[in-house]
């Protein structure tokens, strides 16, 4: 029968993640069961925690199992159902994996309408990404204005959010970006106050130069060097939300920070955080987020590659920093 396209996991990788640990498998397509649904998938998000799934190790989740199809969030069009609250045609946010099909019964999704917003904003600014944007820095950044607000990666999913979301606040906002290209899009799309080049031969003095008023808060979606140059720079009480440690998911050994003895003098907070945790902020954080991007005060850019066969190399050029804002599959039309 076939026509179900899947990747799946086939090794866990040792270091950097490899196109060969992934396998591409035609599988039969599946059919609606009772109180089921057959969904069509039709965009994939592809984020940095998908690398953290593919080890064998204890985390905040499951590991994905060798043989399974690899996790993910998806948008989905309801082709068949045979459950109450879902009509076929409408499309709805899943967290289906990659693959082009799938059943489900109905846990887990929401129903979602394109048009104003397009639908695969649900994946970034108006889903998870923004979402954890929005938890990370009001909910334990609390950003005051007048601050200084810093943020790694900021060109990307959560990052650009986070510095639209601080100027909102009346906030001084600095991102950290790699390449010239991404800082001027911070700066100049995005409308954050400076951008540092951490690509570029002087780190500290760059970021030095762009806080002359020190950092309050640092949203942290790197670690490594960057964080412990930002650690330099931190004023009395500041607040770190951690979101991600991406410098170091594909390193064999890990980044041992050397300015720790900032966050004791400083008397900083520093607070990782996984935003399935806190569920029930959700529904405020979409409201907000779909109206900001809805009247132009939260952009965004996407990087998308195009077939689910496309997702192993999309995948392993976001953890390189290749994309540009928002990773995403168009796995294929509605």
């Amino acid at each position: 029968m076939a026509g179900n396209v899947q990747v799946r996991l086939k090794a866990r990788p040792a270091g950097w993640v490899k196109e060969s640990d992934f396998e591409i498998v035609d599988a039969d397509r599946p059919v609606a069961g009772s109180g089921q649904l057959l969904l069509k998938n039709l965009w994939l998000s592809l984020d940095p925690y998908m690398r953290g799934r593919m080890d064998d190790a204890k985390s905040y989740a499951a590991s994905v199992a060798l043989g399974d199809v690899m996790v993910g969030g998806t948008i989905s069009v309801v082709q068949a159902s045979n459950h109450p609250g879902f009509k076929p045609g409408q499309h709805v946010v899943g967290h289906l994996g990659w693959q082009q099909y799938a059943v489900s019964d109905g846990a887990g999704l929401r129903v979602v309408e394109g048009g104003r917003i397009p639908l695969q904003a649900y994946l970034g600014a108006v889903g998870m990404p923004g979402v954890t944007a929005w938890y990370g820095l009001t909910q334990i950044g609390k950003p005051k204005a007048g601050e200084t607000v810093v943020v790694s990666a900021a060109s990307g999913a959560v990052g650009s959010v986070v510095g639209q979301i601080a100027k909102m606040h009346g906030c001084r906002a600095v991102g950290i970006a790699g390449g010239r290209e991404k800082c001027d899009f911070v700066t100049g799309e995005l409308g954050f106050d400076a951008c540092v080049d951490y690509k570029g031969d002087d780190l500290f003095g760059a970021l030095k130069a762009a806080t002359p008023g020190g950092i309050d808060v640092y949203f942290d979606n790197v670690g490594g060097v960057v964080l412990d140059t930002v650690l330099r720079r931190l004023n009395a009480f500041a607040r770190i939300p951690l979101c991600g440690l991406i410098s170091g998911y594909n390193a064999t050994e890990q980044y041992g920070l050397k300015n720790i003895r900032s966050l004791l003098v400083n008397r900083a907070a520093i607070q990782g955080f996984i935003v399935s945790d806190h569920l029930d902020r959700w529904p405020e954080a979409l409201k907000d987020l779909a109206g900001w991007v809805a009247e132009g005060r939260v952009r965004y850019r996407e990087s998308v590659a195009h077939g689910i066969e496309s997702a192993p190399k999309a995948f392993i050029g976001m953890l390189r920093g290749e994309n540009f804002g928002k990773q995403l599959v168009k796995i294929q039309e509605a």
